[in-house]
């Protein structure tokens, strides 16, 4: 078996993925996204509208009934028959489930805010954007989606300004081989050797 082999990044991508300047545009992203995902979460767990989400679920219940009436017709906004069973499956369950949106969105805005594991808090927000959107809920949501991706995309540099800094290294420690890069630093370049015949 050979070797892997390791090829130059384009520019822009190693500029995005591996400098410090970047850094710094990912943290304003991730401060961005963070605070729209602590707000939502916050409300719900506080607003005047508390007791609907925490106690009883009747936000969410009332959400989902609503995408589930709108998943008929000639241009549904639910366009996909398992989706409508898995609102169906929410509804019947909306008390627990209402309660763990609430905390999630919290969760995940503290999480980017500070950048602890910030691909797999933008991966949380990714997934929920993708149900409200799946559920026929535009607003922020597609926004939201895409900064999620790009922050997927660029996890090791996006928390560099942030918690990741200090756990990334310590996490990736054992899985790491020598030669990989780690945050920040350049992609080796090596030539491709010849398969053996």
């Amino acid at each position: 078996m050979s070797s892997p082999v390791f090829t130059a990044e384009l520019p822009p991508a190693r500029w995005l993925y591996r400098t410090r300047a970047a850094a710094v545009l990912w943290l304003v992203v991730r401060l961005a996204l963070g605070w729209g995902w602590l707000s939502a979460g916050w409300h719900k767990i506080t607003g005047p509208d508390s007791r609907a989400w925490m106690d009883g679920g009747t936000a969410l219940q009332g959400f989902v009934k609503g995408a589930i009436a709108q998943s008929h017709g000639k241009n549904p906004d639910v366009a996909y028959s398992w989706y409508v069973d898995f609102l169906h499956w929410v509804c019947a369950n909306a008390a627990p489930m209402a309660k763990l949106v609430a905390v999630a969105e919290v969760a995940v805005g503290i999480m980017l805010i500070t950048g602890c594991l910030t691909g797999l808090a933008a991966l949380a927000g990714a997934t929920m954007n993708l149900n409200y959107m799946l559920a026929g809920s535009a607003g922020v949501n597609p926004v939201f989606l895409l900064a999620a991706f790009l922050l997927m995309l660029a996890w090791r540099n996006a928390g560099w300004i942030g918690l990741d800094r200090y756990l990334l290294p310590r996490l990736l420690r054992r899985n790491t081989h020598p030669g990989d890069p780690g945050p920040n630093q350049p992609a080796p370049v090596r030539a491709k050797q010849p398969a053996a015949v």
